[in-house]
């Protein structure tokens, strides 16, 4: 019969806080029906850093030593006395505890008098921290078992009698062959039950005690693992699993279910918290697998670190290395010459300078290399002391330091082969605005890092993190105006939100709403369903400059100002946003009809700063009146004309102006039922008309403004001045004309239309109220419609005509609500 294999345990100081730690891990190791468990352990929580502080302390001679040593030994026997009730068992355990620190106290003593540690001296102070705790766990395991009559007999193992390594430049070599014949001692083919054994600890082929290093535990664990050739091990934290990212920075992070050895190691060298890279290997060598657990939630799943997984997942993980610096050696002499890269890595390991990362131009006129921070100046001065000749001859330019800088890395084993992975990394930072200094990917095709400036690197892990679809994509929103169509915009968007997030991964947070004199910021999302209350009660004065900080949050992987309102002061600070990575969407006309120069300067600036400014809705509400002349011009088609009716109030005034009713009368009952603004004068004078009539003609190529335009104005003269009441009172004293141009044209069969018409090859544009045939598409529109008809060079005997309604709040919202879904799409979501 095969014999059960053992299974390794392993348990750090987080796990090992408190006398309810320790009941934790009892309880988690006599639930596990496993017959043969091997439990490596480390110090109790912030045993070692204070063991290493007595020899500091001891160094200096400190005059608090004692009581240090005191405060270490108060908190150990005061958790043996919270988790022994066997008295006879506390006493045995604290003799042998005191015998240590009577040692401990000796050797400190030695230390104070010299007043200096040797190696030697530290490890053998370190490693005390896993002897007490392993005994500890030992004694409360035994006396657990034995008060719930369990069949568990529990042993502890030194591993500094079993565990034999000797030291390189690479780290501690196991002697594999003398700590296998140690094993067989412990961990026979007759040995059953819970053999606990400290981490951390080791012994030299002298028989001299050493240590593993930080990580130390997780190594043991991974060694005892291959001595026993383990079933699997356990590595329990305090945390659920390895995470997609830091979620203390990108809170949508999730646990990764399984992961490669390959995986996790990238992700462990760039920070993620993860079992260290070096420290897996003894398991990796003999393919045993690794699960990250929590023992504080013993029920969640974790992770599964092992052999490929065959995952269809490109991207498993992204982090990051903060404080790095950048060091650049360019110059046009060491093109071609051998031996350069290795002149520079060889001082560099002279002087103990630490490499993360390397990058060189394929004409070989700049490396560059990336170090910590705290190293940047010491290498550069080695490199130029190094180069100093190459310098002084102008064969080398210059050596530069950049910093403060981070590194970015996206791991996974599915980049391999697939196309497209480095493009989109590379271009949703782009997406968020972040200038990346340098990138670099080994031939596995298993990480890909960039270089960007420290200050971006929270918006970078974010904007990457959605960008893979390990999160949501998100987009930081503040919406400008919650008047009509802006009120109607974040209902519509309180409705669909929750579909766009669950199917399409996509959060748009609004996050900050404007009107003309406050503002409401929530750090989080605002309740779209309760947003008049809480801005009703929780509003504030309105700041611009803390408005977009807020919404351009560094935290947030990209930011968009929705302005609803037709305000020219607003629209005044799109130059601002879009220059400083804030997308703007907007159904103001004051931008993009403004005068020329600060329109081609808006699309400078958006162009230079890979910003996206939206305005479909300005010409038409949601019709598709803009996009379909990008779409005519970028397909090669040439655009001769465009004409058509702009404005649903004046459609519907001459769709109702019949003559049986003064046209004063029906301008009057319009504004009563909403058709018009407050003032009929901004309809009627076809000032808006002609902004629209400007941003089409600009998006067709012509060089529009406003004086360009003719305009026939609908507000008799005289009736400019004043307030809209006045205006509606001397109205009625002009319907005798209005009436006679309705006779006119009544009598020739046509029918009355406000009209606006650009001409390309003519370079005219003009405003004005037309009498038109019956039979003109323009005659025949239901009540508020927009109509445009293209003529172009392949719609010139039938020209494209789009018509619909092209006012309201619904449609006009919608349509604002759809170019914020398209620049979504822009910014990488799948719609």
């Amino acid at each position: 019969m095969a014999q059960p294999g053992w299974q390794v345990h392993k348990f750090g100081g987080t796990s090992l806080g408190d006398a309810d730690c320790f009941r934790r891990v009892a309880d988690i190791l006599l639930a596990d029906p496993a017959e043969r468990q091997a439990v490596v352990v480390s110090a109790m929580a912030k045993t070692t850093d204070a063991l290493l502080g007595l020899v500091a302390a001891a160094e200096q001679s400190a005059p608090d030593l004692a009581s240090r040593q005191e405060a270490i030994a108060s908190r150990y026997r005061a958790t043996a006395g919270a988790l022994l009730k066997q008295q006879e068992r506390v006493d045995q355990l604290l003799g042998v505890f005191a015998a240590d620190m009577t040692d401990l106290g000796g050797l400190l003593h030695s230390i104070s008098l010299v007043r200096q540690a040797g190696e030697r001296s530290r490890d053998l102070v370190a490693g005390y921290g896993e002897l007490w705790s392993s005994r500890l766990l030992v004694a409360y395991l035994t006396e657990r078992a034995q008060a719930e009559s369990r069949d568990r007999p529990v042993s502890w193992v030194d591993a500094r009698d079993l565990i034999v390594i000797e030291r390189g430049e690479m780290g501690p070599a196991v002697q594999w062959e003398i700590s296998r014949a140690n094993a067989s001692r412990y961990f026979g083919a007759d040995i059953r039950g819970i053999a606990v054994v400290t981490g951390f600890i080791a012994s030299e082929p002298d028989g001299l005690f050493c240590t593993l290093g930080r990580n130390g535990s997780d190594f043991s664990a991974s060694i005892v693992g291959a001595l026993v050739d383990a079933e699997k091990i356990t590595i329990w934290t305090d945390v659920d699993g390895v995470m997609s990212a830091d979620p203390n920075r990108v809170p949508e992070a999730t646990i990764i279910s399984a992961l490669s050895y390959n995986e996790a190691m990238e992700l462990a060298y760039f920070g993620a918290k993860v079992i260290h890279p070096q420290t897996m290997a003894p398991a990796v060598q003999r393919a045993i697998p690794i699960w990250i657990r929590n023992s504080f939630n013993p029920a969640a799943t974790g992770s599964l670190i092992g052999p490929a997984t065959g995952s269809q997942q490109p991207i498993k993980g992204i982090t990051s290395v903060d404080d790095v610096a950048l060091v650049n050696i360019e110059g046009a002499g060491m093109i071609g010459v051998p031996g350069t890269a290795n002149r520079l890595f060889g001082v560099l390991r002279e002087a103990s300078i630490s490499v993360i990362l390397i990058s060189q131009a394929s004409s070989e006129h700049s490396i560059c290399i990336g170090v910590p921070s705290r190293m940047a100046e010491q290498a550069g001065k080695v490199v130029r002391r190094a180069f100093a000749v190459e310098l002084d001859q102008g064969m080398i330019q210059s050596v530069s330091i950049k910093k403060p800088c981070s590194i970015i890395a996206v791991v996974g084993d599915g980049m391999a082969g697939i196309p497209g992975v480095a493009g989109r990394f590379l271009s949703t930072l782009g997406a968020a605005g972040i200038n990346v200094m340098a990138i670099a990917q080994g031939s596995s095709e298993r990480n890909i890092s960039a270089v960007v400036a420290r200050a971006d690197s929270t918006r970078a892990l974010r904007a990457v993190h959605s960008g893979f679809y390990l999160s949501a994509e998100t987009v930081s929103i503040g919406i400008v105006g919650p008047g009509n169509v802006g009120r109607v915009l974040i209902e519509q968007m309180a409705n669909e939100l929750p579909r766009l997030r669950s199917q399409f991964n996509l959060d748009l947070r609004v996050r900050a709403i404007a009107s003309s004199s406050h503002m409401l910021l929530v750090d989080g999302r605002i309740d779209l369903g309760n947003w008049q209350s809480l801005f009703a009660q929780q509003s504030e004065p309105l700041d611009w400059e803390r408005f977009t900080s807020h919404v351009h949050a560094e935290h947030l992987p990209h930011a968009a100002v929705v302005d609803c309102s037709a305000s020219e002061e607003v629209a005044s600070r799109y130059l601002d946003w879009l220059g400083t990575g804030v997308h703007v969407v907007t159904p103001n006309k004051k931008a993009a009809s403004g005068s020329l120069a600060s329109y081609d300067q808006l699309h400078e600036v958006r162009r230079r700063h890979n910003t996206r400014f939206l305005y479909e809705t300005t010409v038409g509400a949601a019709l598709p009146i803009i996009g379909t002349v990008r779409d005519l011009r970028e397909t090669g088609d040439e655009i001769r004309s465009i004409d058509g009716i702009f404005s649903g109030t004046l459609a519907y005034l001459f769709n109702v102006f019949d003559g049986s009713k003064p046209f004063s009368t029906i301008v009057s009952e319009a504004r009563d039922a909403g058709y018009t603004e407050p003032d009929p004068r901004d309809d009627l004078s076809g000032l808006d008309v002609a902004r629209k009539l400007i941003i089409l003609g600009r998006e067709m190529g012509m060089r529009l403004e406003l004086k360009d335009v003719h305009i026939e104005s609908l507000v008799p003269a005289g009736l400019d001045g004043g307030d809209a009441d006045e205006f509606l009172r001397g109205l009625p004293a002009h319907d005798a004309a209005m009436n006679a141009r309705w006779q006119k044209a009544n009598a020739e069969g046509q029918v009355l239309r406000y009209v606006g018409r650009l001409d390309r090859q003519r370079g005219t544009a003009t405003v004005q109220l037309e009498s038109l045939p019956r039979s003109h598409p323009f005659a025949n529109i239901n009540l508020t419609d927009n109509i445009v008809r293209f003529a172009s060079a392949r719609y010139s005997e039938n020209p494209l005509v789009v018509q619909g309604p092209g006012a309201g709040r619904a449609v006009t919202a919608a349509g604002v609500f759809a170019d914020l879904l398209r620049l979504a799409t822009y910014l990488g979501t799948a719609l």
